[in-house]
This record gives structure tokens, sequence and C-alpha cells, in this order.
């Protein structure tokens, strides 16, 4: 079968009833074996990742509906436990899931808290790896990688897998660094060999126009992780069905997800995905307090491609110093020393937790490890931890 793709705006709807219905019809092709009826269906049973697409001889098997089940809906998240790969790209796509982890200290007779380890992807060491693969296979694809180079704003997550990959398949890279990223990820990055600009701007959003304009001014290809839609389906592919696959093989189905604002790829997919598969799943996103930052978080008011698709139940606040103190306790409570988005959203679940919002199976997606805050982390461990009410254990 030949693929035409839609926008995805154009068949959402459609994957969130595919995914509400556990069911799906089939589509018809033509000739030369592309879809002639049903491209919707087709555009979304590919976004959620089913192994086979059922095809239709004539008109009236149209309305016969298939489980999702039989057609291979869980083959792309269930690993391979030998872990032997014979490329990069083939570690980045079938190397999954990445662990799901019960959270001890948060856990009681009511609520059971799992984190979903994102750190486990070899080149960022965070989920952004998850969208710089799927960004560059979808464009080679299609046939839109042309150039020789990629040039991609980047806080440093997103920036570190693409450089990565792109260095595998022998592109060159520039990255574009607003200032208040750490300025020890320039080292990071020319050590791979790329290329670093740093821009005058607080938010790596707002360094996308002057990408756009160098790359065409170069002839460079830019991804584009905020525009690119690539950004949500991979998480509606994989991350998300992960999520759920894990808890359905310890016989259990999640009742919140917490999960901090960035892009919003991956907490709308989320929320996308649960909600129509469960229709209960309660899903609060976590933003930096005003006035307040924290890396790979902004706030819902600079606006987010996906987040519309999201039906969020709520948006909780967060500070630099609650995130931080929180990355204490867990690293001295658990012995996991997590990034510090994932220290906002493991302090939004505890408080909305103690608020009674939330109870039962309670995910928080983890988006990256620690150990890149180093540099904040100096200037933090003086300002918060020896505060009053500050993580001293």
């Amino acid at each position: 079968m030949r693929e035409r793709s839609l926008p995805l705006e154009h068949y959402i709807d459609v994957v969130k009833e595919i995914l509400r219905r556990k069911r799906t019809r089939p589509v018809m092709i033509d000739k030369e074996g592309y879809v002639e009826t049903g491209l919707e269906v087709f555009n979304g049973l590919e976004a959620i990742g089913t192994r086979l697409i059922p095809v239709a001889e004539d008109e009236s098997e149209l309305s016969v509906e298939v489980p999702i089940e039989q057609l291979g809906f869980y083959d792309n998240v269930i690993g391979d436990s030998t872990r032997v790969y014979t490329d990069l790209l083939e570690l980045l796509e079938r190397d999954v899931p990445t662990p799901l982890l019960r959270i001890k200290n948060l856990s009681s007779n009511t609520v059971t808290v799992w984190a979903k380890l994102e750190w486990y992807h070899p080149l960022s060491l965070s989920i952004k790896d998850r969208i710089a693969w799927y960004m560059v296979k979808r464009a080679r694809e299609y046939g839109l990688l042309q150039a020789e180079r990629i040039y991609e704003a980047t806080s440093t997550n997103t920036g570190l897998g693409i450089v990565g990959i792109a260095n595998y398949l022998g592109l060159k890279t520039r990255v574009y660094l607003p200032i208040t990223a750490q300025h020890c990820v320039d080292y990071l990055f020319k050590a791979l060999g790329s290329e670093v600009v740093r821009v005058p701007t607080q938010l790596t959003v707002e360094a996308v126009k002057k990408v756009i304009e160098d790359a065409k001014r170069d002839n460079a290809y830019t991804l584009n992780q905020f525009e690119n839609d690539n950004n949500f389906i991979v998480h509606l592919k994989y991350t998300a069905k992960e999520i759920g696959y894990q808890l359905r093989k310890m016989g259990r189905r999640p009742r919140a997800i917490v999960s901090g604002l960035g892009t919003s790829g991956h907490i709308s997919a989320l929320a996308v995905y649960f909600k129509s598969m469960y229709g209960d799943v309660k899903v609060y996103g976590v933003q930096p307090s005003k006035d307040s930052f924290i890396p790979g978080l902004r706030r819902v008011e600079t606006g987010m491609k996906w987040l519309g698709y999201a039906d969020l139940d709520g948006v909780t606040d967060v500070s630099l110093e609650e995130a931080f103190n929180t990355v204490i306790h867990l690293a001295r409570k658990e012995g996991l020393l997590i990034g510090l988005s994932g220290g906002a959203a493991v302090y939004a679940a505890k408080k909305l937790i103690e608020a009674g919002a939330i109870d039962g199976d309670v995910v928080i997606v983890i988006p990256d490890h620690g150990m890149k805050y180093i540099e904040l982390f100096e200037y933090l461990i003086e300002k918060c931890v020896e505060e009053p009410g500050g993580a001293r254990e």
C-alpha cells in the first residue's frame, strides 16, 4: 500500500474514535496501491501504530469493523529481550518500552505512583530522542530531507537527539540555543561536531523564525519540533501505548497522568490516548509558576500547537525551587536523580494526591536525568536546600 498523508487535524477525530471503540473500518485501495476510500482511517491507523491495516475488496465490506488488537496494535511497543541491534536507527525504534517504576514514597493504600523513566534513550538521555528520531525518519520517508545540513532551535535535549542521528547519517548540524540554556551544553554540542548559535531569547520557540530564515538562506533543513506533527504522533504511537501496555500486563489501568508542558507533544498525545481508550482518566499538565524558569517547561500562554487536542483536567504551577527540592528529596529517598522538569511533575502529582484530586494508578512522565543540570544544581543547592523547609534528608 502507498501512503497519502493528511494533516493531523483532518484525522485526529478518527484517531480518537478508533481508540475509543478499539475497532476500525477497513480501507479500499486503487490499482496503483493508493488509498481510494478511508484515507482518514489509514492515517489514523498509521498514527496509532497498528502493524496491519485492513483492506476491503469492495464497498460492501467497508462497514465491517476489525478489532485493533487483531491488527498488531501492541506489536511496536513489545521490545526484544536480547537488546541487540544492527544500527543506531534500529536501536532508537526497537529499544522499547522504557521502564515504568513504582515510587514507594508517593504510593499508599489508595494510590500507586509510577514513574515513566524517559532517560532510557541513548542520545539525549531524554524523551526527546523519540521526536528527534521520528521527525528525521518521516522527513526521509517523504523525501523532504534533501539538504546536507539540519538547523534546529533547542534548549538541549531535542538538539542532542537530532545531532546524534545526523552524525550517523553523515549530515551537518547547527543548533540554536536560548540564553537560558546552561553554558555547559555548548561543549556537548561542539564535542559532537555541531555548530552552536546562541540567540538572545528566553524561550527556545522564540528562535524558530530566525532558524527558518537561516535554513532557507543556507539551503538547510529545519525539523521544527514546535510545529512538526510527528512530535505528537510519535508519543501517540509509542510513549502512551507503552504506558498502557505496561499497566495492562500488570492487570492495572491508569487513573491519572501527570506531565510537564513543553512543546505539548507528549502530554497532548497522552491525553488523547488515555481519554479515548479509557474515558475516565485524568490528565494534568505542569508549568513553571509566573516569573520562574524550569528547563524544558513553559507556560500555556506562550502557545502550544497540540494542546487543543488534550482536554486537560488542570494545569499546576510549580516554582523552580519547588521542582529542585523535589529532585533532591527523590534522590535521597528513592535513589533517583531526575531532571528539573521531572521534579516539577512529581511535585505537582504529590500536591494533587494530597488534595484528593487523583488516586489509584498514577503515572508521572520523567523526561530526563538530572546529570545534565549540574550547573544549575550548584546554584540551587545553596539557595533551596539549605532554606527552611528544604529537603535536607
